[in-house]
């Protein structure tokens, strides 16, 4: 009898949402999609900047597996919101904004890389995970993940 009260109890936990909180849920994952590309890119010419001095559309392209016209796509998108400026024939240079974006995109992924580390996930497939994972976790979870990884040092 305990059994069936207790999965009532976590099936309630799994009803499905209203309307609203639903299209709240949807709508923000939407987002973190948009989002998630600029990020990534941003992330990879701040790291080919630091290691290779420059970061050049075919060397994106070729990082990411996309295509050369693909990758200056996404590179007018950051010059247009901001994040980069290109010259021609010297490659992507990250704005201000575009270097703070890739330091709190790399505080992320390092935070849910450390978690799955934590939680036995094999190195390789926690890097691999984290890849999608740190764009579309809240604030409150990585919050609450900082406060688990600090709870076991």
């Amino acid at each position: 009898m305990a059994g069936k009260a207790l999965h009532r109890r976590m099936e309630s936990q799994f009803l499905m949402p209203t309307e609203r909180a639903q299209a709240r849920r949807f709508g923000k994952a939407r987002s973190a999609q948009s989002s998630a590309l600029l990020e990534d890119y941003v992330e990879l010419i701040d790291d080919l900047l630091g290691s290779a001095g420059e970061a050049r559309p075919t060397d994106i392209a070729r990082r990411l597996g996309v295509s050369h016209a693909t990758a200056i796509k996404a590179i007018a998108r950051l010059k247009r919101e901001g994040f980069a400026t290109a010259r021609p024939y010297r490659g992507v240079f990250l704005t201000e904004a575009g270097r703070a974006l890739a330091a709190r995109v790399r505080a992320r992924h390092r935070l849910v890389v450390e978690v799955l580390l934590a939680l036995g996930v094999p190195v390789e497939a926690a890097e691999a995970d984290a890849e999608g994972i740190e764009h579309h976790v809240s604030e409150t979870t990585l919050k609450a993940f900082g406060r688990f990884l600090h709870g076991r040092s």
